[in-house]
């Protein structure tokens, strides 16, 4: 009975047509706050999912490191000998990662170098990220190329196509530097180009990485057999995360395997952070927001003064009575949460479609001309609770108290 008589009072008409646009702001309060944590969820989604792409292209979807030292010899573990015959491993890649200088002609700064099999190409989507008229090379019978990133590029100034060869620098292992003579104590070599440098737009890799033969990387760096991490790919339709926890039992505690999100785990928690904090901000705009639902409650009981009286008459008691009105506020936040997520779902799909916001207006110097969004049910359900939890706290002691003063 009380759901029924607060339903009447939603959509019937007051004595005050004010109490009726007061109710109708309250709505429209509830499901513009519900539409913003909607929009808002979806667009962090948008950029998480743009940013996933961008790695999978040059992270593989497995690494194995080593949890002490820099490097390990894989052909004498022979656990890792397991791990490469297990039959779902589709490419194997090992790798040599350490920093050097490089300069070429006056220009010089600091850059990691990464020695890489030739099957690097089958490992990730590298052919993707390529820009220039030459391809994917990194050694041949006469020299050793090198592969850079596109702002390493522009900081060393060498053009995509350089004529001259690129000189890289890296210390000697376990070799003191003598004053007398400091170039002794580095090695010293020479990187050409193929004609191409690569895109990943991100300056972790566009700013320093150079990409290379893993027998450079370790002739450069005074190693023989070693690797600094073994980079896998799976056979198509495998699930990562139980190849993941399959060698990793194998490895046992030395090694460490890591997916894709946790190679990259600073750049995902501080998106992650980010949408926990929108998200918040945005729960306390909607609680704000919840305040016009509680001006239109009081409104509402200064309205029906007569009719509790006649309620009361008929034998209703004071806990009926105020859950008339905690029904009232109730339905308000549901049907302000409904419209909501609804228009924010219409909004979402509209900008998915049509690209209705932009960015940097079209001129080409973003990834994307429009803001990228990703609806996920999860967030929905989340926001739906979220509105309701907020609005039914919100409304439970006002109306027990006003009902008692005002009633």
């Amino acid at each position: 009975m009380p759901f029924y008589i607060a339903r009447r009072y939603l959509f019937a008409k007051k004595k005050h047509n004010a109490i009726n646009i007061i109710s109708a702001i309250s709505v429209c309060g509830v499901a513009l706050a519900t539409m913003a944590m909607v929009c808002t969820l979806s667009v962090f989604n948008g950029f998480q999912e743009m940013v996933e792409q961008l790695f999978t292209a040059f992270d593989p979807e497995l690494k194995i490191t080593a949890r002490e030292g820099k490097v390990f010899t894989p052909d004498d573990d022979p656990d890792i000998r397991a791990v490469r015959a297990l039959p779902y491993i589709d490419v194997w890649t090992e790798t040599i990662e350490e920093n050097a200088m490089v300069q070429y002609k006056d220009h010089q700064t600091m850059a990691t170098i990464k020695g890489v099999e030739n099957n690097f190409e089958q490992l990730t989507a590298i052919d993707s990220l390529l820009l220039g008229a030459g391809s994917f090379m990194l050694k041949d019978s006469v020299a050793d190329y090198g592969i850079m990133g596109i702002e390493l590029m522009s900081e060393l100034g060498t053009g995509i196509q350089f004529v001259d060869p690129l000189q890289v620098y890296a210390p000697k292992r376990n070799v003191r530097v003598n004053l007398a003579n400091p170039a002794a104590a580095f090695n010293k070599s020479h990187l050409h180009s193929p004609g191409v440098v690569f895109i990943v737009n991100q300056q972790k890799y566009d700013a320093r990485y150079i990409l290379t033969s893993l027998d450079f990387a370790r002739k450069l760096f005074g190693y023989r057999t070693e690797v600094s991490a073994i980079e896998l790919k799976l056979k198509p339709g495998y699930d990562t995360g139980r190849a993941q926890q399959e060698i990793q039992d194998i490895l046992g505690d030395r090694y460490r395997v890591q997916d894709r999100y946790e190679q990259q785990a600073d750049v995902f928690r501080i998106m992650k952070i980010e949408k926990l904090i929108s998200y918040l901000f945005l729960t306390f705009i909607l609680v704000i927001a919840c305040f016009n639902v509680i001006g239109s409650l009081s409104m509402l009981i200064l309205d029906k003064r007569e009719d509790v009286e006649t309620l009361r008459n008929l034998g209703a008691n004071e806990r009926l009575i105020a859950r008339i009105f905690l029904f009232e506020g109730r339905l308000i936040a549901t049907f302000g949460a409904i419209a909501g997520i609804a228009g924010g779902l219409l909004l979402c799909f509209l900008q998915q479609a049509f690209g209705l916001i932009t960015l940097g207006g079209g001129n080409g110097a973003f990834l994307v001309e429009a803001y990228p969004v990703s609806v996920h049910a999860t967030d929905v359900l989340l926001v739906f609770a979220t509105v309701i939890a907020v609005g039914f706290l919100s409304v439970w002691y006002p109306v027990r108290y006003l009902s008692k003063k005002l009633l």
